[in-house]
């Protein structure tokens, strides 16, 4: 078991009190934050990166759906770009 600082445990107290939860519970989602960002992993899903093929399928998707505005790029900047 964790032996905590007096101030974390004081923090973590604050916290789940402002949002109604157990302290327990806001530092166990701090920790899997943190975890996530460091791509620990552990009972965490892991997180793959795609592959060619993947981005390609996805590329393909997008160039099927529909063309919604028939604007050219240089319309679409000087709308952008007007006062």
């Amino acid at each position: 078991m964790l032996q905590l600082t007096h101030d974390t445990e004081q923090l973590a107290r604050k916290i789940a009190a402002h949002v109604g939860r157990r302290p327990d519970d806001i530092i166990r989602a701090a920790l899997q934050r943190e975890a996530q960002a460091l791509g620990v992993f552990g009972d965490l899903p892991v997180r793959h990166r795609m592959t060619v093929e993947q981005m390609t399928a996805i590329g393909e998707k997008v160039s099927a759906l529909p063309l919604l505005d028939t604007s050219s790029p240089k319309e679409i900047l000087d709308d952008l770009h007007e006062p």
